[in-house]
């Protein structure tokens, strides 16, 4: 049984834990989850991830209510086919479902995720991230996964349907990625519930982001979504195209805060990346830590990317992989490298 204490982290130690158990196969136990947070413990998207993964693996599991600070995990085999989960809240359907694509890799056929819940989520990868950033590199790694966004969800009502395939692949390829290539467009995604049309929302965002970038980079496609939703809401996510990567930055509108600086945000976020040496942005790059792992404990190499910081996620989500898998993460501060190798 794998021991492991969850205070220095949120609920991403638990994600990587539940994702890693189910695909080796090792029991875990976690302990004062979310434990450093104003109010620790399970919140409703972690819990659902406990059961996505659990559901999906046979998995014995005690401690998984609301507000546990405690969970045991004991995973069986990894079953393929349909699951549909719903969250109950807001809580966020990419997270959900970065949670069950490793299993996914290693099931009998394919798996088609349907989740509702949040897809604009603060502190969580928008499912237009996941759709356009995370699947690009997932597909580096000779994984077939397809998403898509089915109904848009916003905090605090939800309702969001987001739809993700995966195809069983148990041999990754390694990924290295330092130099980022010639650049192309800069492309967005722009999304508003229709209750904020006459409000004119992203025509204001688009004019705070492209104050926040600047005019040094070209903008390319500028997809500017108007939707049907349960509450008010709003996001812009835009993401840097190179001819070898993609840097990205997401910001979601909240209460209070005008759309120019929602979209100023964006913008100076995605600055920040590009005028740093980064070939992948910093949220992203911790998002592929498990893949880079798992080619390298499969015996098919090891993986190193630069980004443009390393952070206390990549230093926590390192020691969890480490904890189930026989690698070792080597992070260079001077250098922004995350280097993962076989032992």
């Amino acid at each position: 049984m794998i021991e492991i204490d969850g205070t220095e982290g949120g609920g991403q130690i638990l994600r990587t834990s539940l994702a890693m158990s189910a695909l080796t196969k090792k029991p875990f136990h976690i302990i004062y989850i979310r434990g450093a947070r104003p109010t620790p413990g399970l919140k409703a998207q972690h819990l659902t991830a406990v059961k996505t993964v659990a559901e999906i693996c046979d998995a014995e599991v005690t401690g998984a209510e609301m507000g546990s600070q405690e969970l045991t995990f004991k995973p069986q085999q990894i079953k393929s086919g349909k699951f549909n989960f719903d969250i109950g809240t807001a809580g966020s359907t990419a997270l959900v479902a970065q949670s069950l694509v490793p299993a996914a890799l290693h099931a009998p056929g394919e798996v088609h995720l349907s989740i509702i819940g949040g897809t604009e989520n603060i502190w969580a990868p928008t499912t237009t991230f996941f759709q356009e950033v995370f699947c690009y590199y997932l597909r580096m790694f000779g994984i077939d996964i397809k998403a898509e966004t089915k109904k848009y969800g916003f905090y605090p009502r939800g309702g969001g349907l987001f739809e993700v395939k995966i195809k069983p692949a148990k041999k990754l390829k390694p990924l290295t990625l330092a130099k980022r290539g010639a650049f192309k467009k800069i492309d967005i995604w722009n999304i508003a519930s229709d209750f904020l049309k006459e409000r004119k929302v992203l025509e204001r965002q688009l004019k705070g982001f492209k104050k926040g970038l600047g005019t040094d980079y070209e903008i390319g496609k500028h997809n500017k979504l108007y939707i049907e939703a349960l509450n008010p809401g709003t996001s812009i996510h835009a993401h840097a195209r190179f001819e070898n990567c993609k840097l990205s930055a997401t910001i979601i509108g909240e209460k209070g805060k005008l759309a120019e600086i929602v979209g100023e945000e964006c913008g100076k976020e995605l600055l920040r990346e590009l005028k740093s040496k980064a070939a992948i942005d910093k949220r992203t790059a911790d998002q592929l830590m498990i893949y880079m792992a798992l080619a390298a404990a499969d015996g098919q190499g090891p993986s190193k990317i630069r980004t443009s910081e390393i952070t206390n996620h990549h230093r926590t989500n390192s020691r969890t992989i480490e904890l189930f898998l026989p690698v070792k993460f080597k992070l260079s501060e001077k250098e922004k490298t995350i280097e993962v190798s076989k032992v």
